[in-house]
């Protein structure tokens, strides 16, 4: 028995490194304006790198929804393999594309990342990829759905991640493109902590199996609401628990030099506070 498990195992693990390749595969073929390779390794673009391996981490989480959950049988999780996968690797590279233009709007990332290898972008850029990858993981996991609703919540989902986007340069007193532009580090790793902390929450959503459309809207806009009203309040609690006697936005934005850590402690505030949210829930 152990030895039939060991087998069907090594058989989905060399499906997913196929997947993998694919993934990477389509990546870079729809970035052929710069070649991988001379910006990492002759020009040393720790930008780039950071954004890539988002993109990379992304693309685990989204293929591993596909795998997760008990088995049907090798035969049919095959075909799901072949179903899926490939889907979720396109709704990757399609996330690319809507995250670019409706996250970072205020300028062009590829001007920033290739151009000026701003890590800031960077940062902000990898956290979109592992959102995505979070909220596709929940969108292919479960059963009794289908491709329809794999698709309905993933476009249910990037508007969740735009509108986060929204609410966090909101609740900030600086602008947030403004200080990203300026290579401000500190202020990209803050807000990618709030988007992955919103693709966490999303995941938790959409996860699991299929009921009804009614049931899993709602719940769907219940906890997106949740998640959208916390990041002011969890915010206020980092400047009052974690930085006190400091305010975030004096250590991030109004420095000579951007206070790097406050950008971290910010950022896993919200990323902490969406696993403990998933699991109260």
């Amino acid at each position: 028995m152990i030895w039939n498990n060991l087998i069907e195992s090594g058989i989905y693990l060399v499906c997913v490194y196929i997947l993998f390749w694919i993934g990477k595969l389509v990546y870079d073929l729809t970035t052929p304006s710069y070649s991988m390779k001379e910006e990492l390794v002759e020009k040393d673009n720790t930008a780039l790198a950071v954004a890539v391996v988002g993109y990379y981490f992304g693309l685990v989480l989204a293929i591993g929804g596909v795998i997760v959950g008990p088995s049907a049988g090798l035969e049919a999780d095959l075909m799901d393999i072949l179903l899926y996968g490939p889907l979720a690797i396109v709704l990757m590279n399609m996330s690319r594309v809507i995250n670019d233009k409706l996250i970072l709007h205020g300028f062009s990332i590829r001007d920033e990342i290739i151009r000026d290898q701003n890590v800031g972008t960077g940062v902000v850029v990898c956290a979109s990829y592992i959102a995505t990858g979070l909220v596709i993981y929940g969108a292919v996991s479960g059963v009794l759905g289908g491709l329809v609703t794999s698709i309905v919540f993933w476009i249910l989902g990037q508007l969740a991640l735009v509108l986060a986007g929204r609410v966090y340069n909101w609740i900030t007193p600086y602008d947030i493109h403004e200080q990203i532009e300026k290579d401000n580090v500190a202020a990209g790793v803050a807000f990618a902590g709030a988007l992955v902390g919103i693709g966490n929450i999303v995941r938790h959503a959409v996860e699991g199996d299929f009921i009804s459309w009614a049931m899993e809207l709602q719940t769907f806009g219940i906890y997106v609401l949740i998640g959208l009203i916390l990041l002011p309040l969890i915010r206020m609690a980092t400047d009052k628990i974690l930085l006190p006697g400091r305010k975030l936005s004096d250590e991030i934005s109004n420095q000579e030099k951007p206070n790097l850590g406050a950008g971290f402690i910010e950022a896993f505030s919200y990323v902490g506070a969406s696993f403990l949210l998933v699991w109260v829930l």
